[in-house]
């Protein structure tokens, strides 16, 4: 049952301070809410922006408890929170998304099987949970992506193997730990739909984007997606048919692969706003970090229009160098929208911040976004 509305000065908490904690508590803040961060770093870049900051383990019974006694209601931004947690929580006040839904998200072989018994397409995969999975046929599921279970992100947890034997030895590197072993596929491109709902009746999607990825890491999102508007459709259409399957609330993120033959899979979910959202800050009416506010609130979603063709790419540490990124150049391009995440240390792989290039049109913005890219490297 739906809880009464949650309105401005109540006191909203989230599990984890990372960036997209950071730009929920940004969110939160400017619309008269005020923010209590769990998470054990005390220089977490949310953490300094938030009206608390419990610097404590996520399943420390003392801050959970403190989190009932001074908020009107709990989210997350990120997955591998402990369930134990989220239901602890969940028992006594208003949590979303539901400790269910982020313990299908944590594990790439329940989520797969849920996605698959929802009736909806996935990449064919088999299991590989204990040593005895690795005498079964996998033929017909190589060459394929060996990947772990729970735990993995951006790239890391994922192994490419080509015959039975580089899959045994991939499921040894990975620690013998529960695995999916991915079929391979020729992808015409990977495109995203982030859904929000707060319940079954307030529902809608944000614009499909168009996503391009480097050694696993998402590089670069183009919103509107260039795929037919029929493919579109279709993502949209199956990303709030998973919501309905999972009657979740709050934003939920379904990333897609596009075949060559125009079908369309699954590739896997996050119960939380999502870095090909976050063009939605500069470029939408609603940007995804509200709609994350209004869903936990029992709010309707706000209205998702696109104000602008945009091109969004993602700043890794790799770029800091010796020096600072030279941001002038991209200060200086009065279309291009920075975004620094309040990170200390840059290092190789690690998310810093993201840029937004507004344009006449998709093409426009992602050439002007590849060529500040570029600038910023010099």
């Amino acid at each position: 049952m739906m809880a009464d509305h949650i309105l401005p000065n109540a006191m909203l908490g989230i599990l984890g301070g990372g960036q997209l904690g950071r730009m929920f508590t940004m969110a939160a803040r400017a619309m008269g809410y005020r923010v209590t961060v769990l998470d054990p770093d005390p220089d977490s870049p949310a953490g300094g922006l938030a009206d608390v900051h419990i610097c404590s383990k996520y399943d420390d019974p003392g801050a959970l408890q403190m989190l009932v006694d001074t908020c009107a209601a709990i989210t997350t931004e990120f997955e591998n929170v402990p369930a134990e947690s989220m239901r602890f929580l969940q028992s006594r006040m208003r949590v979303s998304p539901s400790a269910e839904c982020v313990s299908i998200a944590q594990d790439r072989i329940k989520e797969k099987r849920y996605i698959s018994n929802a009736g909806l397409g996935v990449a064919p995969f088999l299991a590989i949970e204990k040593a005895d999975d690795l005498a079964q046929d996998m033929s017909g599921h190589l060459p394929g992506i060996l990947k772990i279970a729970r735990l993995g992100y951006d790239g890391k947890g994922q192994i490419r193997v080509q015959t039975a034997d580089e899959v045994k030895a991939a499921w040894q590197q990975m620690g013998s730990k529960p695995c999916v072993l991915e079929q391979m596929l020729d992808l015409q491109t990977e495109i995203s739909v982030i859904v929000t709902r707060s319940s079954a009746d307030e529902v809608n999607t944000f614009p499909v984007a168009e996503n391009q990825h480097e050694s696993g890491i998402l590089d670069i999102s183009i919103v509107p997606a260039r795929v037919p508007e029929a493919i579109a459709e279709q993502a949209r259409q199956m990303a709030l048919q998973l919501a309905q399957a999972l009657d979740y609330i709050g934003v939920l993120a379904v990333e897609f692969f596009v075949l060559q033959d125009n079908t369309l899979l699954i590739n896997e979910i996050a119960p939380r706003p999502h870095n090909s959202g976050h063009y939605t800050i500069d470029a939408c009416l609603t940007s995804q970090f509200e709609q994350q506010v209004r869903a936990m609130c029992a709010l309707p979603p706000g209205d998702t229009h696109l104000l602008s063709p945009v091109a969004m790419v993602n700043l890794l540490g790799d770029i800091w160098r010796d020096d600072e990124p030279a941001w002038d150049k991209l200060l200086s391009e009065p279309h291009a929208k920075l975004h620094l995440y309040g990170k200390k240390e840059a290092r190789i792989g690690r998310k810093m911040g993201h840029f937004n290039v507004l344009a006449d049109n998709a093409d426009s913005a992602l050439q002007q976004a590849v060529a500040l890219k570029d600038a910023l490297k010099q």
